[in-house]
């Protein structure tokens, strides 16, 4: 009788679904010289290739592709055997990576909701940039990322379409001056974007502020000093949507986009359940 280890075919399960061994490594809180050990082992077991291996991404081979329908229903199989009977709550910590913009007003509910149905399980929030965020993710050191994006990535499932906004100071008047003064954050992802549309529109402007800091750019518009760009509804209290009458460009609309880490379905999903329940309703 030979028997497979699910511990393995749970490794064999994340390399298949996140298209690689560093990203499973990360997301099975493995060294990838474990995991790729734990590949090669069941290969040698089975006497097949399950995976083909180019360079740093690796796709599965005709026998791969057949066998992960079975490693899939046999790791969820062994979790609700162990969910079921043990009846214990379950345990662990998520990393949830959201940008500055969008925490409010969604996140804090979901993270009240979350640990009143899942107290043992300990969620970390992290705001950053979507390009940090995204990159993080890809590393496997990321459990669900939230990104603003014009378009959504591969495997991302988009939870909104939101119009990008000009945004001043209440009452104020920066917008009417040329060159046009803008602030943005260095690693704004609006910002090459609004850039481009001031450019298309023959518009003269200057980076006024260039910052790491959300607040000085806040502090900045605020004082009429300069104007920037938000997400309609995400703006703070102190600043406000600008009505141009059509003399600056339109800047689009922005898609939230939401991605999970499938290797641990058992304490993400109901989180990102929760997630697009509370954007669904917001």
């Amino acid at each position: 009788m030979r028997n497979l280890d699910v511990t393995t075919l749970r490794s064999f399960v994340a390399v298949a679904q996140t298209g690689g061994v560093t990203r499973a490594s990360g997301f099975l809180n493995l060294t990838q010289s474990a995991v790729s050990m734990q590949i090669k082992r069941l290969e040698e077991m089975l006497g097949l290739d399950l995976l083909e291996r180019s360079g740093r991404s690796v796709v599965m081979t005709p026998a791969g592709e057949q066998f992960l329908g079975y490693a899939q229903r046999m790791v969820s199989l062994n979790d609700e055997v162990f969910s079921r009977l043990t009846d214990q709550a379950f345990e662990g910590e998520i990393m949830l990576g959201v940008p500055h913009d969008i925490v409010y007003p969604v996140i804090p509910r979901v993270l009240k909701r979350f640990h009143a149905e899942f107290p043992r399980v300990k969620v970390q929030l992290k705001s950053s940039y979507t390009r940090g965020l995204l990159q993080e993710f890809q590393r496997g050191k990321m459990d669900v990322i939230l990104t603003t994006e014009p378009q959504a990535g591969p495997n991302a499932e988009t939870l909104d379409e939101v119009p990008l906004r000009w945004i001043g100071a209440p009452g104020g008047t920066a917008w009417r001056h040329r060159p046009l003064r803008l602030a943005y954050c260095r690693y704004c992802t609006f910002r090459n974007n609004d850039l481009r549309c001031l450019d298309d529109a023959g518009l003269e402007w200057e980076l006024a502020v260039d910052s790491e800091s959300d607040r000085t750019i806040e502090a900045t518009v605020s004082a009429d000093l300069a104007i920037t760009s938000m997400l309609e509804g995400h703006e703070p209290p102190h600043l406000e949507p600008i009505d141009t009458g059509g003399a600056l460009p339109d800047l689009g609309v922005q898609k939230i986009n939401m991605y999970g880490n499938t290797a641990r379905p058992d304490i993400v999903e109901p989180l990102q359940q929760m997630i697009r329940q509370a954007f669904a309703s917001n």
